[in-house]
């Protein structure tokens, strides 16, 4: 009986252990974020990730970084909706990302592309030094998407 008594108990504590790390992991995300471009490697712009009051995660563009070749769209004209012809800077382009049954992921999300006004499901999950991150954007299935890495801003500002 005291074996299973201890059993049981092991279970338990390793259950209660794994739930309250499932509650804690998304806060991990919040936030400033260097995005780098999957393509060329610089970094594209600054976002925050903040927690909604619904309890979900969003995304907003802090500042936009040129680069060889580019320059950083400043209105939304190709946006649909409530993001046509709106300021990026500031705009929020990425919502409703949720936690994931197993707490390692944030999923379920949109993400909206001010260069061409598109939309994308989106989703992001930690590395594990939690300084990095790997999101994805994709239409229908994941396999049909683009990822970038993330890298944690340094006092909340790109230190270059």
């Amino acid at each position: 009986m005291e074996r299973n008594t201890l059993l049981g108990t092991l279970i338990l504590g390793l259950s209660l252990q794994a739930t309250a790390w499932a509650q804690t992991v998304p806060d991990d995300y919040l936030g400033t974020w260097r995005t780098i471009d999957d393509r060329t490697g610089y970094t594209k712009a600054l976002v925050e990730i903040r927690k909604a009051d619904n309890g979900t995660y969003e995304g907003y563009i802090i500042k936009a970084l040129p680069r060889p070749g580019y320059q950083p769209t400043m209105v939304c004209s190709n946006c649909p909706g409530e993001f046509k012809n709106k300021p990026v800077m500031g705009m929020r382009f990425l919502w409703d990302m949720k936690p994931t049954a197993s707490g390692t992921e944030l999923a379920s999300g949109r993400a909206l592309d001010p260069n061409n006004g598109k939309i994308y499901n989106f989703r992001m999950r930690l590395n594990g030094d939690k300084n990095r991150l790997t999101s994805r954007g994709f239409v229908g299935v994941s396999m049909l998407g683009r990822s970038q890495t993330w890298i944690r801003a340094k006092n909340g500002k790109d230190e270059k």
